[in-house]
């Protein structure tokens, strides 16, 4: 435990030291990541798709906060699904502007999680988000999750809908565009998987804001257990079809991830747990103080010893 925890302070010193450097390259990756995954899933503006274009909008991105990488993967997004369709792309702009008032009205600053939640749909571990979120964020960041779930299942309509919406269909304007709302808003696995979010985020934030002993452990345990709860009672009840091997190799996968963020950010130890008594003219305190685990980085200096000193003393000797 030692070693990783001065591992862990090895890594906070060299971050700290050259995050000019970390940040940007940071960026990029998840540009390349988010850019490469679009394409991969809905490329269907060639163009768009040329090696040199992602590496141009990558590096730029590199330099833009997230909530504008999240603005540039939007508008290429609106990109491929009007190569598609146009009818496709005016009812994706709207309901994409729709999301966007309910975030910004609700939970700006979590821009991010709305392109981090697709992405990791397309990872297959879509459960460690609200875990994460419900560690480090809020309840209202689940509205942000929600969103990304959302985009998601836009993104998977497009892709296994591109043949009929390419083609010209005979039917009436109105009657095609129904279908298209109807098939986007109303998908059932959609529903499920935004209340197993939602229910994840919600039981995780309660639980780790608790003051009994592993209470972020315990928040992952549980938060996994329900999100795996809902996913069954929408199978029971919806008739949701569920893999039930990757959907359990993938909360595995999401709650060890969860665990290496808790390491990162909550390593306390329980066995030095103190509680403090004290009162004032109004009211009396009883504080539980946890301390954090630390260890301090060795201070190595080495010595150089120079043997051509060492060489002239001896003949000065002699």
């Amino acid at each position: 435990m030692t070693s990783l925890l001065l591992w862990k302070e090895q890594l906070k010193t060299f971050y700290n030291r050259f995050s000019y450097v970390i940040q940007p390259l940071i960026r990029f990756c998840f540009a390349l990541c988010m850019f490469l995954s679009l394409n991969a899933n809905i490329g269907y503006m060639a163009k768009l798709k040329n090696p040199l274009v992602i590496l141009l909008v990558c590096l730029i991105s590199a330099l833009l906060p997230y909530g504008a990488i999240v603005f540039l993967a939007g508008c290429l997004m609106m990109a491929h699904i009007y190569a598609v369709s146009l009818e496709m792309a005016l009812i994706a702009l709207v309901l994409i502007l729709l999301v966007s008032i309910l975030y910004y009205g609700f939970k700006p600053g979590d821009s991010v999680l709305m392109v981090l939640t697709p992405l990791a749909f397309l990872f297959h571990i879509p459960y460690v988000v609200p875990l994460l979120v419900g560690l480090g964020g809020s309840l209202a960041s689940a509205i942000p999750v929600g969103c990304g779930v959302f985009m998601y299942y836009l993104l998977m309509y497009v892709k296994q809908n591109a043949g009929v919406l390419t083609t010209e269909a005979s039917v009436d304007i109105v009657q095609r565009y129904s279908q298209i709302l109807k098939s986007v808003l109303f998908n059932q696995t959609m529903l499920v998987m935004v209340a197993a979010c939602g229910a994840g985020v919600i039981i995780v934030y309660l639980i780790r804001r608790l003051s009994m002993d592993y209470s972020w452990m315990v928040a992952i345990v549980a938060g996994s257990v329900a999100e795996l709860l809902v996913i069954f009672v929408g199978y029971v009840v919806f008739g949701v079809s569920v893999e039930i091997v990757p959907l359990i190799l993938g909360m595995i996968a999401s709650a060890a991830i969860a665990a290496v963020y808790n390491f990162f950010i909550f390593s306390v130890d329980y066995t030095r747990t103190e509680y403090v008594q004290f009162e004032d003219d109004d009211y009396y305190y009883y504080v539980k103080a946890v301390p954090k685990m630390t260890v301090s980085t060795p201070d190595v200096k080495v010595q150089k010893i120079s043997t051509r000193k060492r060489i002239t003393r001896e003949r000065n000797v002699y």
